[in-house]
C-alpha cells in the first residue's frame, strides 16, 4: 500500500509561486514551468524545520554530510565512484549552464547543442557572447535521436563545447549507452567539452537504465561536467541546490574560477533538503515514480483517443511530455489553450515550432481536468 499521497490538491495560489502566479486571477491551470504541485518528502520538510528553529542564519560552508550524500548516491545508483573534492556546489542548473560557456569557450568559441531542449540552454551561449549552433534531433520511429551527420556538417573548427541535456527536457528521452558512447566518440574527436545536465536523471518512468555520460567511455571523464541536483526528483527548485562532478581538475579550475565574485553561495536550507532528500526520501520517489507512470499513461492514452490532430511521443522520463500541434491548424496553440484554461509552454522556446510542453507533474484530477478542457476546445 502506498504511504503518501499525491492526490491531494495543494493550494499554490498567493503562494509567490512562479508557476500559478503567472494565471493570477485567471481560470487557466498552469501546466507549463517544470516544477510539481506535490508536496515534498516529509524528511525534507523536517529537515527545513530543524533549520528553522535553530534560528541562526548565517553564511555556511558545504556540510561534510552533504557532499557524502552526493558521492553515496552517484555510487549507490550508477556504481560511480567520485571524489568529494569533485563536487562543486552550485545554486542551480541554470547559472551552471551559463559558467559553463563563460569557462570553457573564448568568445569566438561555438557552442552546440540539439533541439528541442529546455530553453536556459538556448540562452545560456548569447547570454555569454558566445556563438550558438543548434542541431534538430531527429525524430525516428517515434523515437528522438541525435542526428550525427547533420552534427558533423554543422560543426565549426571553433565549436569547443557540446552541453547535453539526458534524460532529455522536453521530449522524454534516456539516452541508451550505445547513444552516449557515438556522442562520446564524436566529442573527442572533435575535441569538444561535454557539459551534461541530468537533473531529471532519477525520474525513470519505463525500465531503462540511466548512465551518466562522463561514466560511459574511459577518455570522456576529463572532458566532462555533470551538473545534477534533486530539485526536480523532489520538488525542490525553489531552494537553489545543485552541483557540478567534475573530475578533471583543470576543467574544475576554470569553472570556479568563473564562479567567484558572481555566483552565490549555498544555503544552509538547500544542503538541507539535499541531504535528507537522498538520505531519506527512496520511499518517497519510487511511489512518486509509479504516480507519474500512471498519469503518464493516462495521458499518453488521452492525447491518443481525444485530442485530435495532436501526437505525443513516448515519455521514458520526467514529467514533461511533448506535444506535436503541427497539424492541428491551429495559428496559436498556446493562446488557444490558455483561452480554454490550461497554460502550457510555447515549442518555440524549446527551439521546435508547433511543439507544446505539458507538465503533468500534478495530481490526478487536475491533470483529468486540463485535458478536458483542451477536449472541449477542440
Amino acid at each position: 500500500m502506498p504511504v503518501y499521497d499525491f492526490d491531494t490538491i495543494v493550494d499554490r495560489r498567493d503562494r509567490g509561486s512562479f508557476k500559478w502566479e503567472k494565471y493570477r486571477d485567471r481560470d487557466i491551470i498552469p501546466m507549463w514551468v517544470a516544477d510539481m504541485d506535490f508536496r515534498s518528502p516529509p524528511p525534507v520538510i523536517d529537515a527545513l524545520k530543524q533549520i528553522t528553529e535553530h534560528g541562526v542564519f548565517g553564511y555556511v560552508v558545504p556540510p561534510v554530510g552533504a557532499v557524502d550524500t552526493i558521492v553515496g548516491m552517484l555510487e549507490r545508483e550508477y556504481r560511480w565512484t567520485v571524489e568529494p573534492h569533485w563536487v562543486v556546489w552550485l545554486p542551480g542548473l541554470v547559472p551552471a549552464l551559463n559558467l559553463a560557456c563563460r569557462a570553457f569557450c573564448d568568445p569566438q568559441q561555438a557552442v552546440m547543442i540539439t533541439t528541442p531542449i529546455y530553453p536556459p540552454f538556448l540562452q545560456a551561449p548569447p547570454c555569454s557572447d558566445r556563438p550558438l549552433i543548434s542541431v534538430p534531433l531527429a525524430l525516428d520511429n517515434d523515437s528522438w535521436q541525435f542526428d550525427f551527420e547533420a552534427m558533423a556538417a554543422a560543426l565549426t573548427p571553433d565549436t569547443r563545447l557540446f552541453m547535453l541535456c539526458n534524460p532529455c527536457n522536453p521530449v522524454g528521452r534516456v539516452f541508451r549507452q550505445d547513444e552516449l558512447a557515438a556522442l562520446g566518440q564524436f566529442c573527442i574527436e572533435h575535441d569538444l567539452i561535454i557539459c551534461s545536465d541530468e537533473v531529471h536523471c532519477q525520474l525513470l518512468l519505463d525500465d531503462v537504465e540511466h548512465l551518466p555520460t562522463a561514466t560511459i567511455l574511459p577518455e570522456l571523464a576529463a572532458r566532462t561536467v555533470t551538473l545534477l541536483a534533486p530539485s526536480k526528483t523532489y520538488n525542490l527548485p525553489g531552494l537553489c541546490c545543485a552541483c557540478a562532478i567534475i573530475s578533471d581538475n583543470k576543467l574544475r579550475q576554470r569553472f570556479k574560477a568563473k564562479m567567484r565574485g558572481i555566483m552565490p553561495e549555498m544555503n544552509s536550507y538547500g544542503y538541507a533538503a539535499c541531504q535528507a532528500a537522498y538520505t531519506h526520501g527512496e520511499q518517497w520517489r519510487l511511489e512518486l515514480i509509479d504516480y507519474l507512470r500512471g498519469n503518464r499513461d493516462l495521458l499518453e492514452s488521452y492525447v491518443a483517443d481525444q485530442l485530435p490532430n495532436i501526437r505525443m511521443t513516448h515519455v521514458e522520463a520526467t514529467y514533461l511530455a511533448w506535444l506535436d500541434v503541427r497539424d492541428s491548424g491551429i495559428e496559436n496553440p498556446i493562446k488557444f489553450f490558455e483561452d480554454a484554461g490550461v497554460g502550457l509552454s510555447d515549442g518555440r522556446e524549446f527551439g521546435s515550432e508547433g511543439f507544446m510542453r505539458l507538465n503533468f507533474g500534478c495530481p490526478r484530477a487536475t491533470l483529468t481536468e486540463g485535458l478536458d478542457r483542451m477536449r472541449a476546445a477542440l
